[in-house]
């Protein structure tokens, strides 16, 4: 059990619940390290997305969707690409970028996987809002359960 001032006071938490996040989190981490191995791309928004994923250890292609139109932007991967991992912020931008993109891609004949993304989001809750800060979070989770 530790102590978590989340604003409205100091709760108590059962440190389980941080190690079965940190279990759940480096699960999606080592997958998405499998896949940019085996070929697929990750998409984000900014550059400092692609130095917290490579902090991470993934270490595949990771492109940044914002520095073209989408739809030329959706082309591009498509010609090279056949698995390609969105990961977009959770935030109302990173949003509808994931939806643009995924329908360009879809209208190429391509599925995007949504799915790491929806998983990350739920996983991290409130306490991250964008790739950028999945590293830190993990350091987070490692220092809680003492794993650092």
């Amino acid at each position: 059990m530790i102590l978590k001032n989340e604003g409205r006071g100091i709760t108590l938490v059962d440190i389980s619940e941080y190690r079965k996040r940190l279990e759940l989190f480096e699960a999606i981490i080592d997958e998405m390290i499998e896949r940019t191995q085996s070929g697929a791309v990750i998409v984000v928004e900014g550059k400092r997305d692609i130095i917290a994923l490579k902090k991470l250890g993934i270490t595949g292609r990771i492109v940044i969707s914002t520095h073209q139109p989408l739809l030329v932007f959706a082309e591009n991967l498509a010609k090279d690409a056949t698995q390609i991992i969105i990961l977009t912020d959770w935030d109302r931008r990173g949003d509808i970028l994931a939806d643009r993109i995924t329908t360009y891609l879809q209208n190429i004949g391509i599925t995007p996987d949504l799915d790491i993304r929806r998983r990350i989001s739920s996983l991290v809750k409130r306490e991250v809002k964008d790739v950028e800060s999945l590293y830190t979070y993990m350091v987070k989770l490692k220092k809680i359960t003492g794993q650092e």
